[in-house]
């Protein structure tokens, strides 16, 4: 059996990996010739502000008062240059945003994967084709472009991560800081002639990166004063800077202004999807080569934005944000980026015809030598009767549109240069798309027709090794032919053969040659498949398809609660009617009533508002308030049993209980001094850390009895998620653990219900790390539902307070307990623990469960695994590779989610899984294609490989405050 379960592992590791082949490798060529504008550029030197996380409504839109918070910006619209919307892709956050501005291509999804890590892949930027480049601001954001670029001519000046502070007392010195540096640097120059020669050359940038707006939207919201008042700050700082580079520069007009933002940011303060207020980032440009206002009567848009922003009269130019790197580059007379696929937003420019033609066309040729490469890379590992071109753009069709355009630019009719070259851009961004996708056809095949395969022998396992299915029915033992393995050994001689010749990468012969021994070891139980058939056909017709369309119903119901959270409320709320539609309801009322209670009530939660949209700290304090008082009603209770309650954990239980009520101290009084902007108290902080520390290890001291160290789990780690919480998610676990207890309850009166066993005193039994495997039985019909019940309660302790799906759905001041200072790995790895306790809960219960009924972990693993995969088929074609962490993560995450549960939620060994590397990769990369910050990825990682044996040390694990550990056993 160990064998089939490494091999299990390995099995969906492939398949898993296929995904990263699939959907997500890099879309991105090498190998292009660099493209620049043949004529003088208008402007020798570019300045690009970067306002991080500022919403383009929050800039442009006029105060209660009628006036604009940003009155020099606002100038400048009315009366120096041009001004729009830069439309930015989904995912909204910082990296992505920065490589679109500054490189001209959305992020490669490949780098989904690799954790948004400094340049995962080779890339070209502005930067890079630049002179030089100089730039200040974060250190999250300047390594990655100075690192990408080749030569020595990219420099950079960054803060102290430390300064990025959430609860400090004033963000905007992140953007101070930036405005003195620039200042001190120019100061500088002028008694540095090494220095004054460089930033007086041709083709150079000034990038700036301005943090504080970002920093104070994530702590305070957009609609805070400080947000605004940043943005106030921000004005005033690019004013100053303005008027310090035309002083330095003698005024000599050579110089363009870009100020934008990298993305937006939502009402409660979340970026990272697709919301309109993350989308739209303002665009404001002035300076050499770029168009004055322009006045006009009336225009054009899907939106009501210029009547609320009093800007109607002045015309409104829209651009992608990949568009502004080619407008940056044609500005200042650097080759386009080499794999930017921005169209150059001629309307900006201000200059002749020729120059906007030639520009334009240049565009065209530069993204066209992408199509080019990417064509040439594929026909060559092709087959020549194989290969398919891209129709639409045939070699003469290029030739023809070029040959045209020059025409036309020779005979001075630009308008039609500029719409002709549209046209091949567009062409050439599809063949790129077709390329890019050749082989996703063949690989999905695959990878189905091996899922499918899996799916049929786990399914045949159970049948014939854990079910009386068909025990009774009689067969001959026949002797295996050679024919078919040798037929299997033909056919994958063949695949091999057809991928060499290809010259395929060795994945794809994975892929390809992966389903060939699964399904020969399908084919190996034929006998099982026709005795299987034998029992179907004698049992009733009518109830065989009731209960397949019930499990296909259930697993639909699971699939569509990954999307729509209401449905988690109609599971639970068929669950609550389950005990009144058998006869639990007339054996055990009290039980049955309990249920439904708490079914309904853990119905609520995922149709309230995602966690961190509308915090609220006296939720916390209710939930800190019903643990209390649900710890003194059980501690009340089992005093009075003297003979199973010692003094020893009558301890252990009080601490607990102090230890929450320093957490409701420490939530409240860390919220009152972040308010008064006085940071995070050291006390509270020590408080926190030392709670988190000791929550996994005060559960070890108490009793191995079922009830006592299920209880005394739930204290501790409700302590730790009092301090994670902001909002109505702190009842949560309190309500789900409430609804497990009634779980191990009803589940052992189904058990006596159908004379499978006894029913025992869960007060009489104890959690035992040495089960006795006699005591284990067949599966039965009804196991199927309970497994069904785990893999449902796994994906509301998930999705149940709606925070796992995107990174957008994050608040950050669930971990201000712990710390405010900026720290992706660490808040990444708090923010991780709080949607895993839910989990673990889950999960500790489940070993209770699985004692009281007798039930062997293997067996039902079996039947969760089939489920689970099933599931997993179903988000394999729900993949995709474009979209926001919501679209994109989501399916991703349903696809690991479901082999995350079948290895880590019903494992029948913990100790081959927790050695196992192989897993440990298999979850990096699920865990990755989910969230979008990569260190919160790595820290899941850590905690999901070890979740499953957590859950059985804490159950079975017993320590003594004093003496030697005493064993338990049933």
């Amino acid at each position: 059996m160990l064998l089939f379960f490494t091999l299990g592992l390995l099995i969906h590791f492939v398949f898993f990996a296929s995904i990263f082949d699939i959907y997500f490798t890099s879309p991105l060529v090498h190998g292009m010739t660099p493209q620049f504008t043949p004529l003088p550029p208008p402007a020798r030197r570019l300045v690009l502000f970067v306002a991080d996380g500022l919403r383009a409504d929050a800039l442009y839109e006029l105060d209660e008062n009628g006036n604009s918070r940003a009155p020099f910006i606002r100038n400048i619209i009315m009366h120096e240059g041009s001004w729009g919307i830069s439309h930015t892709r989904v995912p909204t956050e910082s990296r992505p945003g920065h490589v679109a501005l500054i490189a001209g291509f959305y992020e490669d999804v490949s780098a989904v994967a690799k954790g948004w890590k400094e340049n995962p892949v080779e890339f070209d930027s502005l930067f890079n084709e630049s002179k030089y480049t100089w730039s200040w601001g974060s250190p999250d954001i300047l390594p990655m472009f100075a690192k990408g670029a080749s030569g020595d001519h990219v420099y950079t000046y960054s803060y102290d991560a430390k300064r990025e502070d959430f609860g400090a007392q004033d963000a905007t010195k992140l953007d101070t800081w930036v405005f003195d540096n620039v200042k001190d640097f120019f100061h500088h120059a002028r008694n540095n002639q090494s220095l004054f020669s460089k930033i007086n050359e041709e083709k150079i940038v000034f990038f700036l990166h301005l943090l504080g707006i970002d920093t104070n939207g994530h702590a305070h919201r957009p609609s805070s004063r400080d947000y605004k008042h940043n943005i106030k700050k921000v004005d005033d700082g690019v004013k100053e800077i303005v008027s310090m580079f035309n002083h330095f520069y003698g005024n000599d007009g050579k110089t363009t202004f870009i100020f934008t933002s990298d993305h937006g940011m939502t009402d409660w303060g979340s970026h990272g999807a697709g919301h309109p207020s993350e989308t739209l980032t303002p665009l404001v440009t002035w300076g050499a080569g770029i168009k004055y206002p322009q006045r006009v009567s009336a225009q054009q848009f899907d939106d009501a934005f210029l009547k609320e922003w009093r800007l109607e009269n002045w015309k409104r130019l829209d651009v992608n944000q990949a568009d502004i790197a080619p407008l940056m580059t044609s500005l200042i007379g650097v080759p386009f980026p080499l794999n930017s696929v921005g169209i150059l937003p001629v309307d900006y420019l201000n200059n002749t015809d020729l120059f906007k033609a030639e520009s334009m066309f240049t565009n065209a040729v530069q993204i066209l030598e992408q199509f080019k490469v990417k064509m040439t890379q594929k026909k060559e590992v092709t087959l020549p009767f194989l290969f398919t071109p891209f129709k639409l753009l045939s070699d003469s069709k290029q030739f023809n549109i070029l040959r045209k355009a020059r025409s036309y630019i020779k005979h001075r009719k630009f308008d039609e240069v500029v719409s002709l070259c549209k046209e091949l851009i567009h062409l050439a961004l599809k063949g790129l798309s077709y390329y890019h996708t050749y082989d996703r056809f063949f690989l999905g095949v695959n990878v189905v027709i091996g899922f499918v395969g899996w799916i049929s022998y786990a399914s045949l396992l159970i049948i014939k090794s854990h079910s009386n299915l068909i025990k009774g029915v009689s067969k001959e033992v026949k002797k295996p032919s050679h024919l078919l393995p040798c037929s299997f050994v033909a056919i994958g001689i063949l695949v091999a053969f057809f991928l060499l010749i290809q010259a395929c990468p060795w994945t794809y012969y994975v892929y390809g040659l992966l389903p060939l021994p699964i399904w020969y070891a399908v084919l190996r139980e034929f006998q099982v498949i026709q005795d299987l058939v034998v029992s179907v056909l004698t049992y009733p017709l009518s109830h065989f398809v009731g209960y397949l369309l019930a499990f296909t119903l259930g697993i639909e119901v699971l699939v569509l609660s990954f999307f729509y959270r209401y449905m988690l409320t109609a599971g639970l709320t068929a669950f609550a009617a389950w005990p009144f539609l058998t006869r639990l309801w007339t054996r055990a009322k009290m039980t049955s009533l309990s249920w439904t209670f708490f079914s309904l009530l853990l119905a609520v939660f995922p149709l309230m508002p995602v966690v961190g949209r509308k915090p609220d700290i006296s939720l916390v304090m209710g939930a800190g308030l019903l643990v209390l008082l649900l710890s003194l009603c059980v501690v009340t209770s089992l005093m009075k049993r003297k003979d199973s309650f010692i003094k020893e954990e009558l301890l252990v239980h009080l601490l607990q209980v102090l230890s929450t009520v320093l957490s409701m101290y420490v939530v409240y009084s860390t919220q009152s001094s972040l308010l008064r902007k006085q940071g995070l108290p050291l006390m509270n902080q020590i408080i926190s850390w030392a709670t988190l520390a000791s929550s996994l290890v005060v559960p070890l001291l108490s009793s191995p009895v079922l009830f006592q160290r299920l209880f005394s789990i739930l204290l501790s780690l409700m302590s730790t998620y009092l301090l994670l919480s902001t909002g109505y998610e702190a009842l949560f676990p309190l309500v789900l653990s409430c609804l497990m207890f009634v779980w191990i309850n009803i589940e052992q009166e189904t058990l006596q219900q159908s004379g499978v066993c006894c029913k025992q005193k869960l007060t009489s039994i104890q959690f035992s790390y040495n089960t006795d495997i006699t005591q284990f039985r067949q599966l039965y019909l009804d196991d199927i539902r309970r497994a069904f019940f785990l893999v449902f309660f796994l994906v509301t302790a998930f999705f149940g307070t709606g925070n796992i799906a995107s990174i957008n759905s994050f608040d950050l001041a669930s971990v201000y307990c712990f710390l405010t200072v900026f720290s992706p790995f660490m808040m990444g790895a708090l923010m991780m623990w709080k949607i895993l306790i839910p989990f673990v809960l889950v999960m500790c219960a489940f070993e209770a469960v699985q004692l009281t009924t007798q039930l062997s972990s293997k067996s039902l693993f079996l039947i969760v695994l089939v489920i689970s995969d099933i599931m997993a088929l179903h988000f394999f074609f729900l993949v995709k590779d474009y979209g926001s962490w919501l679209d994109i993560g989501t399916r991703q995450l349903l696809a690991c989610t479901a082999w995350l549960f079948m290895y880590i939620s019903a494992s029948p060994n913990r100790l081959w899984m927790l050695s196992d590397p192989g897993l440990d990769l298999n979850l990096l990369h699920a865990i990755r294609a989910c969230i979008s910050h990569y260190v919160i990825v790595m820290s899941m990682t850590i905690f999901l490989v070890f979740l499953n044996g957590l859950a059985q040390l804490l159950t079975t694990k017993k320590l003594r405050l004093c003496g030697k550990p005493k064993s338990h056993f049933m």
